[in-house]
């Protein structure tokens, strides 16, 4: 397996610029998922990884070799495409062995390799069947058997799952996370989908607008968001946002609302009185509690069986609040509500999370 050091890429489309300088260093062996909304430039950089897309400035080194002018084959990497790819007229056998006998592989390293890594897949009573005659995720699985024979120095993963139904996700998810952890190989995963990216990353590379907003541990990320972007992209309900004035006065603070309210908030220093901010909370964060300091009107319910997604309002305000109550699928017009203090987030003016 091998490091990749990304070292101040850029990428523009004639002159529409895509990637704004990204830097990254994924360390041997490592799962990174870089995870963003469409046209966040995550695909292009790994397209960029794996030579499909000229580097238009910046370096890539995949092991310390720079390998911006390699061809694709030339890099010692596999990669596994958001679809199939697969000879229609080939067994699975023969699909995972072709890149071998490309090479000229003699026939028992072949089979040595199939086999391992179908026996890893769940492939074995598989192997003579065709595509057409395999489910979407057993095509996927074949996929990977097809990159896991080669050996590369490093996987690349676009969008692999967003094919599948939802049950199938969630079964390829667990697989893929299992595979990694016998391979330990560095692993480049794409995924639009933060509850992909939840689940499988050992650090997770937040994109926006073609700049890396925040890299680190899914937990960081949840906990310690960066900036409204992270805060608002991970976490599923989204985060609740609450725009205002940060204002102190002697040891409190409050953030006041537009319409004159004022909601307590941890004294934060280095944050003018009187500047504009944004206070979140995520939905599973809220207290339902019948003496409350707040009241929240209840505008939607939304059972999803594992709990409650409630669609409120308060101060005018419209938030999302997720409980396992319930109670609360048959709630009044109101409830109260707490915000606890130690999980709110301050945002400043710019976007920037405040410690």
């Amino acid at each position: 397996m091998a490091s990749i050091d990304i070292q101040s890429i850029r990428k523009s489309f004639g002159a529409f610029p895509v990637l704004h300088g990204v830097d990254l260093t994924i360390r041997d062996g490592e799962f990174i998922v870089l995870v963003g909304p469409s046209g966040c430039g995550k695909s292009t950089l790994l397209r960029m990884i794996a030579g499909l897309e000229d580097v238009t400035s910046g370096d890539i080194r995949i092991d310390g070799k720079r390998v911006n002018d390699l061809a694709p084959k030339d890099r010692d990497i596999a990669m596994v495409f958001q679809s199939y790819a697969l000879y229609p007229h080939m067994s699975v056998a023969d699909n995972m062995s072709y890149s071998l006998r490309l090479r000229r592989s003699t026939k028992e390293k072949i089979a040595s390799a199939v086999g391992g890594a179908a026996a890893k897949l769940g492939l074995e009573p598989l192997l003579e069947r065709r595509p057409k005659a395999l489910s979407g995720g057993q095509r996927q699985r074949v996929a990977m058997g097809r990159a896991i024979v080669r050996q590369p120095k490093a996987f690349l993963f676009d969008e692999p799952l967003s094919n599948l139904d939802a049950r199938l996700r969630e079964q390829m998810r667990a697989e893929i996370k299992k595979l990694h952890g016998d391979l330990r190989a560095t692993s480049i995963y794409v995924t639009h989908d933060q509850i992909e990216a939840m689940t499988l990353a050992d650090r997770i590379v937040a994109m926006h607008g073609g700049i890396v907003q925040q890299v680190g541990s899914p937990l960081e990320l949840y906990d310690r968001p960066a900036n409204l972007f992270v805060a608002g992209f991970i976490g599923s309900p989204g985060m609740n946002f609450f725009e205002g004035r940060y204002l102190v006065s002697g040891d409190h603070a409050d953030l006041r609302l537009p319409n004159g309210t004022t909601m307590p908030v941890r004294k934060r220093d280095g944050v003018e009185s009187g500047s504009a901010a944004t206070l979140g909370i995520r939905p599973e964060h809220v207290i339902l509690a019948d003496n409350g300091a707040l009241e929240a009107k209840v505008d939607l319910i939304e059972p999803t069986g594992f709990g409650i997604i409630m669609h409120v309002t308060i101060h005018g305000i419209p938030m999302k609040i997720f409980s396992q109550d319930r109670r609360m699928l048959k709630p009044g017009p109101t409830i109260r509500v707490d915000l606890p203090q130690d999980k709110l987030h301050l945002f400043e003016s710019d976007g920037k999370r405040v410690d």
